[in-house]
């Protein structure tokens, strides 16, 4: 089957030698260019094997049926890794051979021979293109955008997409839905860990960094992973995403609380954990994050 990649992260086209190029387009292959410019005849302009290269304007962008495809999500690709396949060749106004490149069949053969091909629950690989507040958007093949909110990044609660991810950032999800026009929503907090399996990464006794996620009149949440936190006692002077050192007074697995005590609220220096998968492929049906005593129970089911 062939692999269908985020775009950045497809082979390279530009320094591949004609009779790779020529088996390329009987294969079907998925490459990947910089767009060198936008032109006046609303092409995308590429340079293949010291050749010219072009894909048309309705090529650009797969898209649904009835929408059309917006002069900015053209525009954008200038000066960007873009992925196609090669669709044929054809001479030039001046008698020169170009290539003829489509976006647009790259991620149609994308969605039919692998978006399509996965169920609910799959762990699939994407890339970070942009962040909003209410989540960030990953590339999950050949420019294909999914959805990942704000709320399916970690169990710890965060005040932006940006405290836990950054754009271009590689990323393992699970497939979490489909919505209403079919387009794929991703989660990632079923891969960082159950409770269980984050507190077994901390002993009481240990002093560790965190990152101050909530400030409560009764107690500070600490987080110690990004699927992690802990409660330290009121603390006025805190602020949300500081980072802090704390000393783990307690780990209590029947009511899934950590009790902690600040030891340094002044390490000046910003702090972010990466994501620690704990699964890294195949494919989920139920997830329980909660312990077994544990009266608060949270799980998803795929």
């Amino acid at each position: 089957m062939l692999e269908y990649r985020a775009e950045g992260l497809c082979r390279n086209a530009s320094h591949l030698r004609k009779e790779e190029l020529d088996h390329c387009i009987a294969t079907g292959e998925v490459l990947q260019s910089t767009a060198l410019a936008f032109d006046t005849n609303r092409r995308l302009r590429f340079e293949l094997c010291g050749q010219k290269a072009y894909m048309p304007f309705e090529e650009c962008l797969d898209v649904a049926p009835g929408e059309s495809i917006k002069d900015i999500a053209v525009l954008t690709r200038v000066g960007r890794p873009t992925c196609f396949v090669i669709t044929g060749t054809e001479r030039d106004e001046s008698g020169e051979m170009v290539y003829l490149l489509s976006r647009a069949a790259a991620q149609r053969a994308c969605r039919t021979g692998y978006l399509d091909t996965l169920e609910a629950g799959s762990v699939i690989p994407c890339t970070v293109t942009h962040i909003e507040n209410f989540g960030a958007f990953c590339d999950v093949g050949c420019g294909i955008s999914a959805l990942l909110p704000i709320d399916c990044l970690s169990v710890s609660r965060i005040a932006s997409p940006a405290d836990r991810v950054n754009v271009g950032q590689q990323l393992l999800c699970v497939i979490k839905n489909r919505d209403e026009q079919g387009r794929i929503v991703l989660t990632l907090r079923e891969l960082l860990g159950t409770w269980s399996e984050n507190a077994a990464c901390f002993a009481a006794g240990e002093t560790v960094v965190g990152i101050v996620r909530s400030v409560e009149d009764y107690g500070v949440f600490v987080e110690i992973a990004p699927n992690l936190a802990g409660l330290a006692e009121p603390d006025a002077e805190l602020h949300p995403g500081q980072a802090v050192s704390v000393y783990i007074k307690s780990i209590l697995p029947d009511k899934m609380k950590i009790k902690l005590v600040i030891v340094n609220k002044h390490l000046n220096q910003p702090l972010r954990f990466e994501p620690h998968y704990f699964v890294t492929r195949g494919r989920l049906k139920h997830w329980t994050y909660s312990t077994p005593q544990s009266r608060k129970q949270i799980e998803t089911f795929f």
